[in-house]
């Protein structure tokens, strides 16, 4: 009697057999909701230093590749991106950030409540540092559906 049994344990356990598939159901739909997720929070990304940029009606901005931005905000403090940055960093700081290329793009954008000499210093700073292309950042007016502009 226990020949049979261990026969029957036996032929049970042998049709479970581990699944050597890969289920990518699952896989597809949290990749699907994480493309979602990036599309939505892309462009909020952008720059994140809170300023408020003058009115211009010069041309929108088309490039594709994208652009180092240095803020200058309210306060007159200085942000690569999003990093504050001390006066006498700022050079050093842009110049590892683009490998010394001084004929990288570096846009500045200052609070319109600012005083113009602060903008120009720090304009000042980057050309100092050997950076040709320099310009500033300005906001189309309420009107125009664009948002930045190359002054």
């Amino acid at each position: 009697m226990a020949g049979p049994a261990r026969r029957g344990a036996r032929s049970r356990r042998g049709a479970y057999r581990p699944m050597s598939e890969i289920n990518v159901t699952p896989l597809v739909d949290v990749m699907l909701v994480l493309l979602i997720v990036f599309m939505v929070a892309a462009p909020l990304l952008t720059v994140g230093v809170p300023v408020d940029l003058p009115q211009t009606q010069a041309p929108a901005i088309n490039e594709q590749k994208e652009p180092l931005v240095i803020t200058v905000n309210a306060q007159g403090q200085i942000y690569i991106q999003e990093t504050e940055v001390a006066d006498d960093q700022l050079a050093p700081r842009l110049q590892a950030i683009t490998n010394n290329n001084p004929q990288a793009t570096i846009y500045v954008r200052g609070d319109k409540g600012l005083q113009y000499g602060r903008i120009m210093e720090v304009m000042g700073m980057v050309g100092s540092a050997g950076f040709t292309k320099v310009s500033l950042i300005a906001e189309m007016p309420r009107g125009d559906k664009r948002k930045a502009t190359r002054g």
